[in-house]
């Protein structure tokens, strides 16, 4: 390859880690990582260096970290910038003028950022675009009083904007909570409500099921808001603990026609370029696949895709550096990902059929973890790696997951 470019990663979790894996698989390229504080994941690295400025998120800061990287690097063609949290796609859009001339911003605007991140402007997009979705109620702070819901309990709750969200704190904050009566639900709002948080609320049907009914789709949109590629996964354990459920830890990869064809047309009507990840939900009570949210980004688990054969990294430099036009790819191929202990997901995993899928592509070698790397494999990175997977298993004997009964047939 002629051009020489260099992935700026912003976050230092397992999320940016695994981009730097992606870029390094597929090109040997060390990427740098920024953030305002220092995670294992990306510590002492092979694949990714890392610089941390605690006040990254001030503008001033910002914007001088990126310009003396572009000093700093004389001999770099390109630079790559890749968001691994809400915030940070939001510094990069609010500075989009100051960066889009010396860097590569594979995102869409952020007037269509915002109506996308916002739950409630979302899901009326679903309507418009005949996405399923859950049934939907919206409480605002005026009007948390006169709660007068559509359908029956229980009910899932959760933030409108999880930007705003995420600048708050109060006794019992939950990433999500679930009310099984009206006074449960109210005694939620008004939790949320105490704090300094003052955007709209989210209130849905109830969709039951346990964690094998999640499922979640990555998808890559060129500059032109052109899909080049789409992975399905089928999640089989996620994590239960108050602030992180709904995250995933283990996901076979899989493929759907119907939802592929639905969602790229919808992204490619709404001109959605760079990373998309969208969580749904199969809903056995009418067979539908229920969109739940969409994160602007590649999400913490989206390593997945790239162990199932379709690297994240490539469709960034094939777009931006290489400026090819190649026809899009689906993934049919099953590969598991893996984020936990494998003995915590045949303790943990709710449907046995499904783990013994698993268990079948872990016989067959068809699995991986995102910070299990043989090519960055020191003494430091082995002992903290499994630290950090060791701790799944006081984390899922506090929080197990609560095996629901949903009369499936």
């Amino acid at each position: 390859m002629q051009t020489k470019f260099l992935p700026i990663i912003l976050g230092t979790d397992a999320n940016a880690y695994g981009m730097a894996r992606s870029f390094y698989d597929e090109y040997q390229v060390k990427s740098l990582a920024l953030g305002k504080s220092a995670l294992k994941e990306t510590k002492n690295s092979k694949i990714v260096d890392t610089i941390i400025i605690p006040n990254l998120n001030e503008k001033k800061i910002f914007l001088k970290t990126l310009f003396n990287i572009k000093e700093k690097y004389q001999n770099i063609d390109k630079f790559i910038l890749i968001s691994c949290a809400e915030w940070y796609t939001d510094l990069i859009l609010q500075n989009k003028k100051e960066l889009e001339k010396d860097f590569i911003l594979p995102f869409m605007d952020k007037i269509l950022k915002d109506n996308l991140e916002d739950k409630a402007a979302f899901y009326e997009l679903c309507h418009k675009y005949n996405l399923d979705y859950p049934k939907t109620y919206i409480v605002t702070y005026e009007n948390q009083e006169k709660i007068n819901l559509p359908f029956d309990f229980p009910v899932a709750i959760k933030p409108s904007s999880s930007t705003a969200y995420s600048k708050v704190e109060f006794i019992g904050k939950e990433k999500s909570y679930k009310a099984n009566s009206l006074a449960e639900l109210k005694k939620i709002i008004k939790d949320i409500y105490s704090s300094a948080y003052r955007e709209k609320i989210i209130v849905q049907d109830f969709i039951p099921g346990n964690d094998d009914t999640m499922w979640v789709l990555n998808c890559y949109s060129n500059k032109k808001g052109q899909v080049k590629m789409m992975c399905l996964g089928q999640c089989i354990l996620e994590e239960h603990t108050p602030y992180g459920i709904g995250n995933y830890k283990a996901i076979i990869s899989k493929g759907n026609k119907e939802i592929y064809q639905k969602i790229k047309n919808f992204l490619e009507d709404i001109n959605y370029v760079g990373f998309s990840n969208f969580d749904l939900k199969y809903d056995y009570r009418d067979k539908k696949y229920k969109i739940f949210e969409i994160n602007i980004r590649q999400g913490r688990s989206s390593y997945f895709t790239t162990s199932a054969g379709l690297n994240l990294a490539k469709y960034l430099v094939e777009d931006y550096i290489l400026n090819s036009d190649k026809d899009i790819e689906y993934n049919y191929h099953q590969h598991l990902w893996l984020a936990v202990p494998i003995n915590v997901l045949k303790k943990y995993a709710p449907n046995k059929n499904i783990l013994n899928e698993a268990l079948t592509l872990i016989k067959e070698k068809k699995y991986s973890f995102t910070l299990k790397n043989p090519k960055d494999c020191s003494l430091y990175r082995l002992f903290w790696t499994n630290i950090i997977y060791f701790k799944d298993y006081k984390r899922y004997k506090m929080y197990p997951p609560k095996i629901e009964v949903t009369h499936e047939k």
